[in-house]
C-alpha cells in the first residue's frame, strides 16, 4: 500500500491485479488476497491488522468484510478519534457477534467474531456495499443474499419399469398399390417375404418399355381389416421402388373386385369382404400395409413356490425362508419345503479357491536341471 493511498484505492488496485491473474489461469482465492493485503498495509494500520487477525477467521473472511473493517478504522483516523480497543472473549454476550481465540492481543489464535462493539461510533455515514444504503455494513446487511456454492446436482426421476411389444413395419412395405394394369404382384423389399424361392428368374416389362429382372417369387403376409392375409406368387424385383398388387391376379384366385363410388373392394368367395380401399386424390388405390413380424412372448415361470421365494429373496436359504413364514414376518409367504436338489447358483457362489500346495511334488536335484525364464 502506498503512503497516502486510501483503502478504497488500494483495494481497487489489488483486486484489478488479482482479476488479471485469474484471467491468465492463476488460482487466486480470497484468503490469499486477504493475507496479501494485510501484509502490505502501511504502518498506521498495524494495530488494525493485528485486531483483524486476532478477532476474525481469515480462512472464512471475505474481501468485502475486510474492506468494510478497514474503512471503519480509516474513518476513525481521519476524524482524529482516538479509541482504545480491548479484544477479549465475552461469554456474557456483550460483544457483537462471536469471538474465539486466545485472549492475548498478540496471540496467534483466530476467531470468528467481528471484534467491534456497537455504539462506539456513528455508522450513519457508512454505505453498505450490498444494498447501498447507509447506517450499516455489508456483513450485517439485512438484505444480504445467501451465499451459494457451485455444485452438481443429479435429479433422480421416478422410473417406471415396464415391458412392451414393438410392432415393426417393413421399411418399404407401408403402401401397396392396387393396380389393374399390373400382370403380377411385385415388390422390391426382400424383407417382406415370409417364403421366397430365389431360384425363380424372369423379366418383366414396364410401361416405358424397359424391363427389370425378377430375382425370386414367394409369399407376403399383409394385414387387411385387422386380419393377416397371405398373398402368394409375389415377384421379387430388387429395382422396383413400389409395391404392386395385381387386381387381375387376385381375380384369377377367385376374388371379386368391385370398384364403385371411389372405393375398391376385394371379396373372397369364402371370407367375403377382406378389404375396402378408398381412392386417393391422384386417383390411386393405396392399401396401407400393416405388415407385422410374428410376435413371440418369452417368459420364465417357476412352478415350485419354494424356489420362487428362494429367488425373490436373493437366494436366501430355505431354513431362513421357513423362519420368515413361521414368524409371519412376510405377508403372503407360503409354506416352504426344502427341495431335494441344491441350487446350482448358490453352490458356485460359495465355492472356495483350491489351496496352493505347500511344496511342489518335484524338485531339482542339481544345477540347471530346472530353469525359470522370463520371455
Amino acid at each position: 500500500m502506498k503512503t497516502g493511498e486510501s483503502v478504497n484505492e488500494y483495494f481497487a488496485r489489488t483486486l484489478t491485479i488479482a482479476n488479471r491473474m485469474r484471467t491468465h489461469g492463476e488460482k487466486m482465492e480470497d484468503v490469499t488476497i486477504i493475507e496479501k493485503i494485510l501484509r502490505s498495509m502501511t504502518s498506521k494500520f498495524d494495530y488494525v491488522v493485528c485486531s483483524i487477525e486476532e478477532s476474525n477467521d481469515i480462512d472464512t473472511m471475505s474481501v468485502d468484510e475486510l474492506q468494510s473493517s478497514l474503512l471503519v478504522h480509516e474513518q476513525r483516523m481521519s476524524n482524529h478519534i482516538e479509541e482504545e480497543q480491548v479484544l477479549k472473549v465475552n461469554h456474557a454476550g456483550n460483544s457483537y457477534g462471536r469471538s474465539r481465540g486466545r485472549g492475548s492481543f498478540r496471540g496467534r489464535g483466530r476467531g470468528r467474531g467481528r471484534g467491534i462493539r456497537e455504539g462506539n461510533f456513528d455508522k450513519s455515514s457508512f454505505e453498505c456495499y450490498n444494498c447501498h444504503k447507509t447506517g450499516h455494513f455489508q456483513w450485517e446487511c439485512p438484505y444480504k443474499a445467501e451465499r451459494t456454492a457451485n455444485f452438481v446436482e443429479a435429479d433422480e426421476e421416478e422410473i417406471l419399469l415396464m415391458a412392451y411389444m414393438e410392432n415393426k413395419q417393413a421399411e418399404n412395405g407401408e403402401i401397396w398399390y392396387l393396380d389393374s394394369g399390373c400382370s403380377n404382384h411385385m415388390t422390391g423389399n426382400k424383407n417382406l417375404f415370409c417364403d421366397l424361392n430365389e431360384s425363380f428368374r424372369q423379366n418383366v416389362k414396364l410401361g416405358n418399355d424397359s424391363s427389370m429382372s425378377v430375382m425370386g417369387k414367394g409369399s407376403v403376409k399383409v394385414q387387411m381389416n385387422k386380419k393377416m392375409q397371405t398373398v402368394d406368387d409375389v415377384y421379387y424385383v430388387p429395382e422396383l421402388k413400389s409395391n404392386l398388387i395385381s387386381l387381375g391376379q387376385l381375380q384369377e384366385t377367385g376374388c371379386a373386385i368391385i370398384i364403385q363410388k371411389g372405393s375398391c373392394q376385394i371379396h373372397d368367395p369364402k371370407e367375403g369382404l377382406i378389404v375396402a380401399v378408398k381412392m386417393s386424390g391422384n386417383r390411386m388405390f393405396q392399401l396401407k400395409n400393416e405388415t407385422f413380424e410374428d410376435q413371440t412372448c418369452l417368459k420364465v415361470s417357476v412352478s415350485d413356490p419354494s424356489w420362487l421365494w428362494h429367488y425373490r429373496f436373493g437366494h436366501l436359504n430355505f431354513n431362513g425362508l421357513r423362519a420368515l413364514q413361521q414368524k409371519e414376518m412376510v405377508k403372503g409367504l407360503p409354506q416352504i419345503e426344502t427341495p431335494s436338489h441344491v441350487c446350482e447358483e448358490c453352490v458356485i457362489a460359495k465355492q472356495h479357491r483350491k489351496s496352493f500346495p505347500r511344496e511342489s511334488n518335484w524338485r531339482a536335484s542339481h544345477v540347471l536341471q530346472l530353469v525359470h525364464s522370463d520371455i
